[in-house]
């Protein structure tokens, strides 16, 4: 018998998982399913009780799974918040639970608490206040029909779906948002699936390239015991698709899903491949957290700054201004005759869009000021998730700012990342780019939830009139150099550095 014990997320209940779990009963005997009651949310404190916290919520899971008979295989399953005191029950019953399924969710990390993982991040730093002020007291109203996209996206959900999750949601405990989840370690022995809804935030691939970085703290994501599935919806399959989320989860129960290649097996990473491009090879010159390709000349020359993507873990080595692909694209502009620029900045995570931001402020007057450096012919190149960086530049495009490019770029943030109402949003930032010329480098077959970002800013860019020119490749991925054909790549990226020079120079 297979047993799913189902936690749920911030202000919602069992109640969300009634068609999941009437799909899962459809799958035959051998399978149980228990929603959890968690305490303040599905039922009342009992009279005289302390204050609901989220260790509250942990003996809730716990009960639960102690309920189950000891022949039977738990497989526990937390969405969104309902992951920590899924996590934290797990830890203590280790023994009990053959596996767990993080649904669309963060990765816990002992001694934090789930404010963290809260995705919006202007609301995270007003509870944080409110938490410093009042500590685990009161609760937090739900939200509003039309304010569920800022706890994540609810691409897919029917209306009527919307309606009754907006009509049941419950205040959320403030104690169960900022209390630390404290773990032993005795649970990282339990096999683990991770489901990843692609239309809130990242999918498959996206987690490889991560764990190819080489960072220590992902290093376990590529385990034997872990396993991934994507759903193609929002934040809510159990609402959006939740027959399609009843059959990932049975077949998560088999011990199927998709495992990752650890760092250093063998396979080149995407990120370290070599550039398509046959450039010549120029030394750099490293200044600060800048370098430099400058080729021979007896005159100031004009520049190109290229601004890698991220997030980048801080342990990711060697960093991105020594990736081919940035080093690649630098050598280049130079053999164009311009000057070509790599830098790392601290874009750790989505949160880091300020001091990236600043870190490229830095590197950028730190090549006007080189004097082999024409300061006033410089363009800016933004990369993937580098893309919001150029929302500044394009806000208010200074004199001598020639030309902003992009290739493959997230141009608008991504709907579980917070930023919605942040400065970080070239969609919106283009109306005042003015003359300012843009190349746009766009990926074929990008994803649905960077290509809606990339049309967002195209069809802003044609309400303003913007000097935008567009270089498609329609057979192109998401970094496509590095794992695309050099045939179908090559000629694209020699059309826009051609553009980009002739802008520089004109």
């Amino acid at each position: 018998m297979t047993v799913f014990i189902m936690v749920a997320g911030l202000f919602t209940g069992a109640h969300v998982w009634r068609e999941t779990a009437a799909r899962l009963a459809e799958a035959g005997s051998g399978v149980q399913v228990h929603a959890v009651a968690l305490t303040g949310l599905d039922a009342a404190a009992a009279a005289g009780s302390p204050p609901v916290d989220l260790e509250t919520h942990v003996q809730d899971v716990i009960a639960a799974i102690d309920a189950v008979d000891p022949g039977h295989e738990i497989v526990l399953v937390g969405h969104d918040y309902g992951i920590h005191p899924a996590l934290g029950a797990a830890d203590r019953r280790a023994r009990r639970v053959a596996r767990i399924v993080y649904l669309d969710c963060a990765m816990p990390r002992n001694g934090v608490p789930a404010l963290a993982a809260v995705p919006d991040q202007e609301l995270r730093g007003q509870l944080a206040e409110r938490a410093r002020l009042t500590g685990r007291e009161g609760e937090l109203a739900p939200p509003a029909r039309d304010e569920w996209a800022r706890w994540g996206s609810t691409a897919g959900v029917p209306d009527a779906a919307l309606d009754r999750l907006t009509a049941l949601a419950a205040p959320q405990p403030m104690g169960t948002l900022v209390q630390p989840l404290r773990l032993t370690g005795a649970a990282t022995a339990v096999s683990v699936t991770g489901v990843l809804c692609t239309r809130n935030g990242a999918g498959i691939d996206l987690v490889q390239q991560l764990v190819d970085l080489g960072d220590p703290a992902l290093a376990v994501l590529a385990e034997p015991q872990v396993g991934f599935f994507e759903l193609p919806t929002g934040h809510w399959p159990m609402l959006s698709c939740p027959a399609a989320l009843a059959d990932v989860l049975l077949r998560a129960s088999a011990g199927e899903g998709h495992r990752l290649r650890p760092a250093g097996s063998g396979a080149t990473p995407t990120h370290l491949r070599p550039f398509p491009v046959d450039v010549p090879e120029l030394p750099r010159d490293r200044r600060g957290h800048v370098d430099l390709y400058v080729p021979d000349s007896e005159e100031p020359l004009p520049a190109v700054v290229f601004v890698h993507g991220g997030p980048v873990p801080a342990g990711a080595r060697p960093t991105p201004r020594e990736w081919p692909t940035l080093v690649g694209h630098a050598r280049l502009a130079a053999a164009e005759g311009v000057a070509g620029a790599t830098l790392d900045h601290r874009l750790h995570d989505v949160a880091d869009y300020e001091r990236a931001a600043a870190d490229v402020a830095a590197a950028v007057d730190l090549v006007r000021a080189d004097p082999r450096v024409d300061g006033d012919r410089v363009a800016l190149w933004f990369f993937s998730g580098g893309g919001p960086l150029s929302a500044d530049w394009l806000a208010e495009p200074p004199a001598w700012l020639r030309c902003v490019a992009a290739s493959y770029p997230i141009l608008a943030p991504l709907p579980n990342w917070g930023l919605a109402g942040s400065r970080f949003h070239p969609a919106r930032a283009v109306a005042g780019a003015g003359s300012l010329p843009l190349v746009l480098l766009r990926a074929g077959l990008e994803s649905p939830e960077i290509a809606a970002t990339v049309e967002a800013f195209v069809t802003a860019a044609e309400a303003c009139a913007a000097r935008l020119e567009v270089v498609d490749l329609p057979r192109g991925h998401h970094a496509f150099e590095t794992i695309d054909p050099p045939e179908d790549t090559v000629p694209a990226l020699r059309r826009a550095m051609a553009a980009v020079v002739t802008h520089l120079r004109s």
